[in-house]
């Protein structure tokens, strides 16, 4: 754990140095949420809860995505792997790093909601959202490992994009669930994206969470879960066997 944890911090000033992937982590959803997300025809409960989604799904993409693709074909990679460091420590200090980027580009999205709307929730309201975001995050984590072990470095930053964004819209975290068109509405309730925005509309209205939502998270985890082991292994076994 200890091993982990510098190896966390590390990677962790590492990126904070690297402005072009830091800067647009922390405030690309911020500047979003200003530009669009007052627009919605929304509680601001409701908005607030969308755009942190939206926050935490771009360090799910790009920290884990792309940073994962870049990572497999540069020299460091090579070093570090065989270094008497397991592969769980080096996880986890992926994942502490991410979760770190995560709370920061998510706290600065509530502020500004706090500071620009009328958002009202009591203790219990902002312990739901905290755990509902906590839970959603999950299966973008995988997805995100996913994507960086079975795609190149070049394939993955416009896959990225093109995920990230569209599943945003499709899932309404950027117009709302009832702003979709018609055909995009059809699909939408079966999206990952929508699952979690009507588990966070739930947690912030004071409505218990549906079982069709909870499952469906847990289905989409266990899929991605399974699709970056078997990535992890493939790379594993094209390089270092």
């Amino acid at each position: 754990m200890k091993l982990a944890w510098i190896h966390a911090r590390t990677s962790t000033l590492e990126l904070l140095r690297y402005r072009s992937f830091s800067v647009p982590t922390l405030l690309f959803p911020s500047a979003a949420f200003l530009a669009f997300g007052r627009r919605i025809q929304a509680p601001p409960n409701v908005v607030m809860a969308y755009y942190a989604a939206f926050a935490v799904m771009g360090v799910a993409f790009y920290q884990f995505g792309v940073g994962i693709a870049a990572e497999r074909v540069l020299p460091w990679s090579v070093l570090v792997r065989v270094l008497p460091v397991s592969a769980a420590a080096r996880f986890a200090a992926r994942i502490l790093s991410a979760l770190a980027f995560a709370l920061a580009s998510a706290s600065l999205l509530v502020v500004l909601a706090l500071a620009t709307v009328s958002v009202d929730l009591d203790a219990l309201g902002w312990a739901r959202f905290a755990a509902v975001i906590a839970f959603g995050s999950i299966p973008f984590a995988l997805f995100g490992i996913a994507l960086g072990y079975w795609l190149t470095p070049r394939g993955a930053l416009p896959v990225a994009n093109l995920l990230f964004l569209g599943l945003s819209y499709a899932g309404g975290l950027l117009s709302g669930a009832g702003g979709l068109p018609g055909s995009v509405a059809a699909v939408s309730s079966y999206l990952p994206t929508r699952l979690w925005g009507d588990l966070l509309v739930a947690a912030v209205q004071g409505r218990s969470w549906r079982a069709h939502d909870v499952v469906g998270l847990v289905v989409y985890a266990g899929a991605f879960a399974a699709a970056a082991s078997l990535g992890y292994r493939r790379d594993e076994g094209e390089r270092f066997r």
